[in-house]
């Protein structure tokens, strides 16, 4: 059986109330977060991007139930759902081993509070000798949302939990150089499509997001 909506429909007018009372209230968040005055134009699209990742995990996650398994089940999903949800930490630079590519803005060593654009932060991040760590609030909820589609889809039907790697292209920024690679070949050496992937791979990465939440959630490929 496959898993759906856990919670009762709302009508049409309480949907709308909680989801102006939901939106009014990230908007007094964004107004009152640090800096948010010297935003450009460009700073206020990655913040509605965030938004978008965060509103559509929070969304999908408080409307998913597994559909009923055994404990045997259950710790099965839960290790591919794991693995998962570290290759996103891993591919989506949340986490990263050593500091030989530490991004410029964390220290080499010790924890702190990046106060980044809303959405993108306030990030938890650290950076040690074994492992540097930037916790990016939009990041982290999106990559929790699909490792718990990903848990359910596994309960549900086994072979529909291979379609969760295409929650592996959410990070486009992390991995265009594969897609300018077959593109490439493709296209006959042209780099235009290397360069368009790499000038909106923000923008990419939250449609293929978006599509990606879609397919492991409807699962019109299950059962």
């Amino acid at each position: 059986m496959n898993a759906r909506l856990s919670l009762p429909s709302l009508p049409a007018g309480k949907t709308l109330l909680y989801a102006a009372l939901v939106l009014n209230t990230e908007l007094m968040a964004v107004l009152l977060y640090p800096g948010v005055n010297r935003l450009t134009a460009e700073g206020w699209l990655y913040v509605a991007l965030a938004l978008v990742w965060i509103n559509v995990g929070v969304w999908t996650i408080l409307r998913t139930e597994p559909a009923p398994a055994s404990p045997g089940q259950r710790r099965t999903a839960l290790a591919v759902a794991g693995g998962y949800f570290a290759v996103l930490l891993y591919v989506g630079g949340l986490v990263t081993l050593g500091t030989t590519f530490t991004p410029v803005d964390v220290p080499p060593t010790g924890p702190r509070v990046a106060w980044l654009l809303p959405g993108w932060g306030p990030a938890l991040q650290y950076g040690g000798e074994l492992v540097t760590v930037s916790l990016q609030p939009y990041k982290l909820v999106g990559y929790l949302a699909l490792a718990y589609l990903v848990y359910a889809t596994v309960l549900d039907a086994a072979g529909a939990a291979v379609s969760g790697v295409l929650g592996l292209l959410s990070c486009v920024s992390c991995t265009w150089p594969v897609l300018t690679s077959l593109a490439t070949g493709l296209l006959g050496g042209s780099s235009a499509l290397a360069l368009a992937v790499q000038n909106w791979s923000h923008e990419l990465s939250t449609v293929v997001f978006v599509l990606t939440v879609a397919l492991l959630y409807w699962r019109p490929f299950g059962r």
